[in-house]
């Protein structure tokens, strides 16, 4: 069986699996705070939805 002349570099081997990476399905960033929430949901940090105060937040 063949062996490798030289040992593969971490550059090489981790720019062959860049993409492997995970990305994160399904989410959205609120308009108002920021914060990651799902789509079509109420901002549980601010109470914002669609651009406007849904629910009163301290």
């Amino acid at each position: 069986m063949a062996t490798p002349a030289r040992r593969t570099s971490k550059t090489s081997k981790r720019m062959r699996r860049s993409h492997l990476a995970l990305t994160l399905n399904g989410v959205s960033v609120c308009s108002h705070c920021g914060a990651i929430v799902k789509p079509h949901t109420v901002c549980k940090k601010c109470g914002y939805y669609d651009g406007k105060q849904v629910i009163k937040t301290k």
